[in-house]
């Protein structure tokens, strides 16, 4: 199970009125989600990023029975809740960003999918919905034209390109705006072209809130 150790960076969410919540991968740890942080555009946003117990959110591969994964899915899945409830005190949904890698990026996009609304953006840096197949009961809402951005490389060791194109069809019947990109022989890594797809995000929904 997960303790709720939650690092946060830049001004404060009563300063800036939107947050960026950043979920790191397997082995990883939220400071160092954090660190690529100098690669956003993010100077007006609230960086908040959850470090999971033991540098990992649930054991086994994301392609598993969610039910192997279980007690860790869940707890992982009720920490972004958490942070969600907590930060709409103070900000609606429509302020809040999701961003996660490998397997951060995974429980970013089962979580969104799980808990659709009219959030501020969603980027996932390789990643694809949880499960051994689609559990397509369990997503539910609709993300009004939610921009997400979906990239990963051809082929991944990790994350079959299968699961991404099936993930973007859902999402999009969902109503989500999906862009998908597909990087050819990258390896299990973030590219350029990928920060900029998510910096298009957060720039837009800069310029909305302004507007």
């Amino acid at each position: 199970m997960h303790k709720k150790n939650v690092l946060t960076a830049g001004k404060r969410l009563e300063q800036t009125g939107r947050a960026l919540i950043m979920i790191h991968g397997r082995g990883s740890t939220a400071q160092n989600m954090l660190s690529i942080a100098g690669n956003l555009q993010v100077d007006d946003y609230t960086l908040i990023a959850p470090q999971a117990t033991n540098d990992t959110w649930y054991p086994y591969s994301f392609l598993e029975q969610p039910s192997r994964n279980e007690p860790w899915l869940s707890s992982a899945l009720a920490l972004l809740g958490d942070i969600v409830n907590d930060v709409t005190k103070t900000i609606d949904k429509k302020n809040i960003h999701f961003l996660g890698f490998s397997q951060g990026a995974c429980l970013t996009l089962e979580f969104v999918a799980r808990n659709a609304d009219k959030y501020g953006g969603v980027v996932a840096f390789t990643g694809g919905l949880i499960g051994d197949k689609i559990y397509f009961e369990s997503y539910k809402g609709d993300f009004q034209l939610t921009p997400i951005f979906i990239g990963t490389g051809n082929p991944d060791p990790h994350v079959p390109l299968i699961r991404v194109t099936e993930t973007t069809r859902i999402l999009r019947k969902m109503n989500a705006d999906v862009t998908e990109k597909i990087y050819e022989r990258i390896g299990h890594t973030i590219v350029q072209d990928e920060f900029d797809h998510a910096n298009k995000i957060l720039a837009k929904e800069k310029k909305s809130a302004a507007s």
